[in-house]
């Protein structure tokens, strides 16, 4: 089959296209700017890429002929507190674009809305669906709630809080109950929904076979990984209070944890389970989702994450905005060293970030981190998906990688920290020389000041880096 894939670079996307093209189908896949999309070499023979933006439809947009069916997974939760404006207007314009193109069905990962008190995230995915259910076309929605797998945010903020906090002090929301799926079981009820008559035109929940509160999902998370947790809820925590309860222990943004303590009050349970028949699955259960996952973890298999989404991170543009370092009205920190072996030189700047820090005086890379996470910035919470492996759109601790060539041994990274002005930093390898230069572009007169208070420091944390990345 022919099929179209929105939300390509995202976390159920890049996963669901893996298992699309394994099962024969040729997939166009729409992407806001294909700088960022990097499909590994085995999908390439299935996979047509085109470049729609269906906030901003252009009017000369021409899709394939001949698509089967499409998958709708655009979500704008975390990037912006308008959400709900956002992801009605892009409902409704893919709606516009496809519902003439002769597409039979159209596959919407939802949330599970099945109360009528709903939280603003939970109101937003049901009224997508209203939107997209008035297309000529069957729609085929599935509701889920909590996701657990390598990557997926439900997942790391439920490590960050049982791998930080041996004891706990939580908001009564803890106590609510909801219905987790290993990614793995999305995938593949995804993937078994395209083409099934008796899921068109209907909405249906999935889940897996634990009904649990979200402290058991804590308490259990401690039990697989043999660890002793104490955890009290109390009443007094405000919604305010659980956001920033939630930022600043877990990876998440503000943003995102703002959405998510709204929508941790709404039981998210299933209604039934009749896909399981229809589609014959048996969805694990939520402690052997946690193993599996814990095995890609370790075996350094991470094929998406959340935080590679530009909504992590204050980039909302096309990267290519971005690609060419500007040089007027900029400060420039430019060093130079000789290197020995080019190919260890390139393998230590590729691991650069995460938990193997910034190869010299980590501490101060740590303390601008947190001065970022205080001001509402990303701060160095996300770390890295992959210890020496990056890609164009990955996140490093609080820069974006705009390009990643390590044939040529060349990385630009750009800044996603609060900052007054836009900052860069590259790494370049000319003949035997490593090049290391950060540019900042200042916005205004508080732009000039800081970069006069932080070049004091640029001598110990650039100097002392180019040397150990030199070595």
């Amino acid at each position: 089959m022919k099929i179209l894939l929105t939300g390509a670079t995202g976390y159920i996307g890049k996963r669901l296209l893996l298992e699309l093209v394994r099962n024969d189908h040729h997939v166009v896949c729409c992407v806001r700017d294909k700088n960022r999309f990097n499909p590994p070499n085995a999908v390439q023979k299935n996979l047509e890429v085109i470049e729609i933006d269906f906030l901003n439809p252009s009017n000369t947009i021409r899709l394939p002929d001949n698509i089967d069916a499409a998958y709708y997974l655009m979500h704008s939760m975390a990037s912006s507190s308008d959400y709900e404006e956002l992801e009605y207007s892009v409902a409704n314009n893919f709606k516009s674009i496809i519902e003439n193109k002769g597409i039979k069905q159209v596959i919407y990962l939802s949330g599970i809305v099945n109360e009528t008190a709903l939280s603003k995230h939970l109101s937003s995915r049901k009224a997508v669906e209203a939107v997209l259910s008035e297309g000529k076309y069957h729609l085929t929605t599935l509701r889920a709630g909590i996701i657990i797998g390598s990557g997926s945010a439900s997942f790391e903020i439920i490590r960050d809080l049982v791998e930080k906090l041996p004891v706990m002090i939580t908001p009564k929301w803890l106590n609510t109950k909801c219905q987790p799926i290993g990614i793995k079981d999305v995938i593949d009820i995804l993937s078994k929904s395209l083409g099934e008559q008796k899921l068109y035109n209907r909405n249906l929940d999935i889940g897996g076979p634990d009904v649990l509160s979200y402290k058991q999902m804590l308490l259990q998370y401690a039990e697989v990984r043999g660890l002793k947790r104490y955890i009290y809820t109390v009443p007094v925590m405000t919604p305010r209070l659980s956001s920033y309860w939630l930022y600043f222990v877990t990876s998440t943004s503000y943003k995102l944890a703002t959405a998510l303590v709204s929508s941790m009050k709404v039981e998210v349970i299933c209604r039934d389970t009749q896909i399981n028949e229809i589609l014959n699955v048996q969805p694990s259960s939520y402690q052997e989702c946690l193993r599996k996952t814990f095995m890609k973890i370790e075996d350094h298999e991470i094929v998406s994450s959340w935080k590679d989404a530009l909504g992590s991170g204050v980039l909302t543009q096309h990267l290519s905005d971005f690609m060419k370092v500007p040089s007027f009205g900029c400060f420039v920190d430019r060093r130079t060293s000789l290197i020995s072996d080019q190919k260890v030189t390139v393998d230590r700047i590729w691991q650069i970030g995460g938990d193997r820090g910034w190869y010299h005086a980590t501490w101060l890379w740590q303390l601008r981190g947190f001065m970022d996470k205080i001001f509402g910035g990303v701060g160095l919470r996300r770390g890295r998906s992959h210890p020496d492996q990056l890609a164009t759109g990955d996140a490093v601790d609080f820069w974006r990688v705009l390009l990643a060539d390590k044939t040529k041994g060349r990385l630009l990274l750009f800044a996603e920290m609060k900052l007054p002005g836009e900052a860069w930093l590259e790494f370049k390898i000319v003949g035997k020389e490593l090049i290391q230069t950060a540019t900042f572009r200042p916005k205004g007169i508080w732009g000039r000041l800081y970069w006069y208070m932080v070049y004091p420091f640029h001598g110990v944390v650039f100097s002392g880096m180019l040397k150990e990345l030199s070595k």
